[in-house]
């Protein structure tokens, strides 16, 4: 074996002038701008393709979204899942080709290609070497086209979905996550439901090839384009996409969230016998609607410091100080069609009486006396520095421009979003929190071992209201 023979050097230690019994002061705020980008939209289909050059790398990255998805399954509740089995079988064999070949020559060609499904969307996702690219979408091209379906390709897809949410209905995430949205949306709006095994197996290959056959068009589709691009991209997807269907496609949209009483000092269990910790969701709707710089925004500055941020008051107060959680967090979320607000953790199961009484208080507390100036001043620095970092990867500018487009925001929301941070004031976010961190309209969902969690609940004096797996109050 070779030797290494140290002899002759000398350790020089660094000299510098650098305390370092002093934290280095944060430099100034960067300055954020979206990334620059083209937008065109075609007459005849409404097809809209926005692109942007990014040539430090040979890649290119293609979002395309068509109207569609969960919101169809609206229509028949009998068959929730089939939006996603159907992006599944998508991504199977063509008439051309099995999807072992598809994978093959993806493989060959540094590629990929996927389909998924959102609320009121179908999803393509292409990404391929710049070099490549027209070969990629000649594949995208077969198996948006011609796609093969197959009753032996699909009873795979649906075992392997069934023997998942089996798995799943042991996971205290899952059940607590299922349960809440069920209770919060109820069971005849889509929002709150979750597939399940009838549901699943009630799926035939005749519900596939009519869900191609009903709800595949180019009408309004949205097109993003981001990389080492010379702009015949657009024209090349377009070309693609104008050989679907151009026929307009109404979505049935979601009903009013669920009228379960709140606020009462109910909780709402779901046993997972022998469980290590209990799964947390406490929260309700707000009907703040995703916006780009009203009181949707400014409700999630509001949040940072109470638990939209790491250091937020129930992280430090249930992980860093008790050593209850690895993890504890609020926020908003919101869409076009409903938002809510929600605090969720995994709890160690010995400590979940006391850790609901500590998120209480912090709730409370927070809406009592609001936000305090350092956590001001933290919030407005830690969320000028972290946007600055949204933009880097092809995939980061892809999801943000279609994630702008989608939601009718203006080119220069970025900016007035900066603006409003800057200049917002505890006053105003102190109000907010009066408005809407409120304890008596929190819905209260764990997933835990009852036999013992249970008594220490009810010594606090709550309800147990036992729920089974599909959100069913027993």
């Amino acid at each position: 074996f070779p030797t290494v023979n140290y002899s002759g050097l000398v350790y020089n230690k660094a000299k510098d002038n650098f305390d370092r019994s002093k934290m280095p002061p944060s430099g100034p705020n960067p300055t954020i701008t979206i990334p620059k980008y083209t937008q065109t939209k075609d007459k005849a289909t409404g097809i809209n393709i926005i692109s942007a050059k990014q040539a430090d790398l040979p890649l290119v990255s293609i979002d395309i979204n068509m109207p569609g998805g969960r919101f169809l399954e609206q229509n028949d509740l009998s068959k929730l899942g089939l939006g996603n089995v159907f992006t599944q079988m998508m991504d199977e064999d063509t008439k051309l080709h099995t999807s072992e070949e598809i994978s093959t020559m993806l493989d060959k060609l540094g590629s990929s290609i996927s389909f998924y499904t959102t609320n009121d969307k179908l999803y393509a996702s292409i990404n391929s070497l710049k070099k490549n690219l027209n070969a990629t979408l000649k594949i995208f091209e077969e198996r948006l086209l011609q796609p093969l379906f197959t009753e032996e390709n699909l009873g795979r897809i649906i075992n392997q979905s069934v023997s998942n949410l089996k798995n799943s209905n042991q996971n205290a995430n899952y059940l607590a996550e299922t349960v809440y949205k069920k209770l919060l949306y109820g069971e005849n709006n889509i929002l709150g439901l979750s597939n399940t095994e009838k549901t699943l197996m009630d799926i035939t290959l005749m519900d596939i090839e009519n869900y191609y056959k009903n709800n595949m068009s180019c009408k309004d589709a949205q097109v993003t384009i981001v990389g080492d691009i010379n702009g015949t991209e657009g024209k090349q997807v377009l070309s693609i996409l104008k050989k679907l269907p151009n026929k307009m496609m109404m979505l049935p949209l979601p009903g009013n969230a669920n009228k379960i009483t709140t606020g009462d000092k109910k909780i709402y269990l779901v046993n997972v016998a022998k469980a290590a910790q209990t799964e947390f969701r406490v929260g309700y709707v707000t009907n703040l609607l995703n916006d780009a710089y009203g009181e949707y925004y400014k409700a999630g500055l509001m949040n940072f410091p109470l638990g939209g941020a790491f250091n937020s008051r129930v992280n430090l107060n249930l992980r860093e100080e008790k050593g209850w959680t690895y993890g504890a967090r609020a926020n908003f979320s919101g869409n076009k069609y409903t938002g809510s607000y929600t605090f969720s953790s995994g709890i160690k199961t010995a400590s979940t009486d006391s850790a609901l009484y500590e998120v209480m208080k912090e709730m409370n507390g927070f809406y009592a006396s609001g936000i305090t100036p350092e956590e001001l001043s933290f919030m407005k620095n830690a969320i000028s520095q972290s946007d600055a970092r949204k933009y880097e990867t092809l995939g980061q500018k892809a999801g943000f421009l279609s994630n702008m487009v989608y939601n009718n925001y203006p080119s220069d929301y970025v900016s007035k979003q900066n603006n409003i941070l800057n200049n917002i004031s505890k006053p105003e976010l102190d109000a907010l929190a009066k408005k809407y961190i409120l304890e008596n309209k929190m819905l209260i969902v764990l997933a835990g071992d009852k036999e013992k969690i249970a008594p220490g609940l009810e010594k606090m004096g709550y309800t147990i209201i036992d729920v089974d797996s599909e959100g069913n109050i027993k």
